[in-house]
């Protein structure tokens, strides 16, 4: 994390979050938190990496590292405009095969340890290291039960009906969205309900089936 947090900012990233280590596992707990907040701070303060405007400018190998993406992205666009388009891409399965592919030459790569990744594939300990993981007390998901069903006990149910059909029918057209959707929460209609509303005029992607 520390490496790619540099790289961003050698990169000349404006702004950087550091992700805790653990959110792939659950809620980051808050000893991941400080450490994720650490890696910044030595960053910043320590490294004097962000005292210059930019560290790595003029370097040939980062210059020529971007012009090889930049030369790659216009190709990979121009492929995807002869297609007619990234809507037509995403029909036809394109996107889902590239991404597929993407994946399983990654993999492929890391079995074979064409890359390593330290402590996944090489440099591995027998005693793995256990993450704690951080716990939602049950106790919370009710207690936010209790409260939703106090709104909708309390709320103006009529006010939320024509809410939502206002919002249904600025959906079905090409109006904004935005003033119906703030009604409707403005009328304590829940998510669940104004995502329903809008699945009904918009229905539900389904992904296309690449074999």
């Amino acid at each position: 994390m520390a490496v790619q947090a540099l790289a961003a900012v050698l990169g000349g990233a404006q702004s950087l979050h550091t992700n805790s280590r653990d959110e792939a596992l659950g809620l980051p707990t808050e000893e991941a938190v400080r450490i994720a907040l650490r890696t910044q701070q030595i960053l910043a303060h320590e490294s004097g990496v962000a005292d210059v405007t930019d560290p790595l400018g003029g370097a040939y190998f980062v210059e020529a590292l971007t012009d090889r993406i930049e030369v790659e992205a216009r190709a990979y666009l121009e492929r995807i405009d002869r297609m007619g388009g990234m809507l037509r891409a995403i029909e036809v399965g394109f996107i889902q095969r590239e991404i597929q592919e993407a994946a399983y030459q990654a993999q492929r790569a890391l079995e074979a340890k064409r890359q390593i990744v330290v402590g996944v594939n090489e440099f591995t300990s027998a005693d793995a290291a256990r993450v704690p993981v951080f716990v939602v007390d049950e106790r919370a998901a009710e207690e936010q039960c209790r409260r939703l069903r106090s709104v909708r006990a309390r709320r103006d149910g009529q006010r939320v009906q024509t809410a939502l059909k206002r919002l249904a029918e600025a959906a079905a057209g090409t109006e904004n969205l935005l003033p119906c959707l703030l009604e409707a929460v403005r009328a304590y209609a829940t998510i669940g309900e104004i995502c329903d509303t809008l699945r009904a005029v918009f229905g539900v992607h389904q992904e296309t089936v690449v074999l």
